[in-house]
């Protein structure tokens, strides 16, 4: 979403901070449970997986997920934009939670063969939750909100 390549970034900066937040909230929820120290460590643990899923977004996932995208769905005058959207979102959902899972296990147990163990469980896990916050939650709230912030 986006005409330039500076709202390109924005939408981008949007979706990944808005699924780095509430994937972030998600896993420490599962790990930890609720305490009187999660906010605090919801700030700190945050900044890092952020950092690591815009990369991820902007240089290897989008790259690769729009592309697929534009196999499954064709887009062109008579395609409907929702579509082309849960194609993206789609991909997208799959790519970033194969690697930001990846991540997860590495940070949870360190990088060692342990990491290996847990990587398809976090996969299924983080799957569960992100494409529905993904479908449901983020990509509705961020394209109201980019809307009006470019007045799309």
């Amino acid at each position: 979403m986006g005409q330039t390549k500076f709202q390109r970034f924005i939408f981008t900066l949007m979706m990944c901070f808005s699924m780095v937040l509430g994937m972030t909230i998600y896993n420490m929820f599962l790990n930890e449970g609720f305490h009187s120290q999660f906010f605090a460590h919801l700030l700190k643990d945050f900044w890092l997986g952020f950092i690591v899923a815009l990369f991820l977004d902007i240089f290897i996932v989008g790259k690769i997920a729009k592309p697929i995208a534009f196999k499954i769905v064709n887009p062109n005058k008579d395609t409907k934009p929702i579509k082309v959207i849960l194609s993206i979102s789609g991909c997208m959902v799959v790519g970033m939670v194969l690697f930001m899972s990846m991540y997860g296990a590495i940070k949870a147990v360190g990088f060692s063969s342990m990491a290996l163990k847990i990587y398809p469980s976090c996969v299924i896990r983080n799957f569960i939750m992100a494409l529905p916050l993904n479908l449901l939650i983020v990509s509705p709230l961020v394209r109201f909100s980019f809307g009006k912030m470019f007045d799309n």
